[in-house]
């Protein structure tokens, strides 16, 4: 696989990464060698974050004697010196390392956020000196918010800035990417199928292709999808004209207010899975209707107590009604299963 140069980091990382929420749905051992597997087929770079539950531990499992042959990267949620501390030492023995190449604040989409970071006491001091001590390499940042990032990348503290980047969430391009190569960043692009809303690599991954300085982080979870992707780069075959009018319809159906699953908003005081609840049209649209009813029919019966309470829309970094996406949802599904019940 060929290697990309990631910005003022130096690191010269495979140009597809590897993203490691999905993972967090294997056993153990599955994970593990789902990780070995993707070293294997040429991918070097590896993310994951502290909250991803075992992740890290799965990955350092998985990479387990080939220190000197990748690079980690991974996130921390807490904004003060010593939460940040404390994650950051048990990410480094999650991981089996001793140095992290990639320290990345996670999420900062507020000014707020970016401001209680670098306040005396805060997270950056600490980092600075992790750094200092060795302990990590580079920091960045990973943000849901484009203006939010971008305030982040002006202020010359960061090294890289990773950002949800794929056809339809395609504004980074216009209004970040450049305000980061002034200051020679690396970009990463996390959500690359959209947390699994679009689901067609060769279309997600022909698009990205074209940023050959932005490095995509796949989350995978079976050999097959990293195959299929890494298959998709070996290629280099470009998007067909029919291709691009796929994506032009279903950037159409998609339309402005979607749920682009980051898990944000959870969990609800309801117990509603929320974005499991808002992929619900999506797959009406590429599974058999008995299918989408049977697997769905508990999760729904969750949405319909949804108190419209309002906690997950304060907490949605790209300011979505949520509540209104929900109800409309129940509403669409209801419909849905008039029509299709009786099939």
């Amino acid at each position: 696989m060929k290697k990309i140069r990631l910005g003022q980091t130096g690191l010269m990382v495979s140009e597809l990464g590897f993203g490691g929420i999905p993972i967090t749905r294997l056993e153990f051992n599955e994970a593990a060698d789902l990780v070995r597997h993707c070293f294997d087929r040429g991918v070097n770079f590896f993310d994951t974050a502290h909250v991803y539950r075992d992740s890290e531990a799965k990955i350092g499992a998985g990479l387990a004697g080939l220190r000197d042959q990748v690079y980690l990267a991974t996130k921390s949620w807490a904004r003060d010196a010593k939460g940040v501390t404390e994650n950051l030492e048990e990410s480094l023995r999650h991981l089996r390392t001793e140095t992290i190449d990639l320290f990345q604040f996670h999420n900062i989409y507020k000014p707020e956020m970016l401001e209680e970071i670098l306040a005396p006491g805060g997270a950056y001091g600490a980092l600075e000196k992790a750094r200092d001590q060795g302990k990590i390499r580079h920091l960045g940042f990973s943000s849901h918010n484009i203006d939010a990032a971008i305030a982040a990348c002006q202020t010359g503290l960061f090294t890289t800035v990773q950002i949800p980047f794929n056809f339809v969430e395609h504004d980074p391009a216009d209004k970040l990417f450049g305000v980061a190569r002034e200051r020679d960043m690396g970009i990463i692009a996390m959500k690359p199928l959209g947390g699994g809303m679009l689901g067609r690599a060769e279309l997600c991954f022909g698009f990205l292709r074209q940023y050959q300085d932005v490095l995509p982080i796949a989350g995978v979870q079976s050999k097959a999808e990293i195959d299929e992707i890494v298959e998709l780069y070996r290629s280099g075959r470009p998007l067909s004209q029919a291709n691009w009018e796929e994506i032009e319809g279903i950037k159409k159906e998609l339309g402005g207010k979607f749920c682009h699953r980051c898990g944000y908003c959870q969990p609800c005081p309801e117990g509603v899975n929320i974005p499991q609840v808002l992929l619900f049209k999506s797959q009406t649209k590429r599974f058999p209707a008995q299918f989408v009813l049977e697997r769905n029919r508990e999760l729904m019966k969750t949405a319909e107590g949804c108190a419209q309470c309002g906690e997950c829309e304060e907490k949605c970094p790209y300011e979505l009604p949520v509540p209104e996406l929900i109800q409309e949802t129940v509403e669409y599904y209801r419909e849905f299963e008039r029509r299709y019940a009786q099939q």
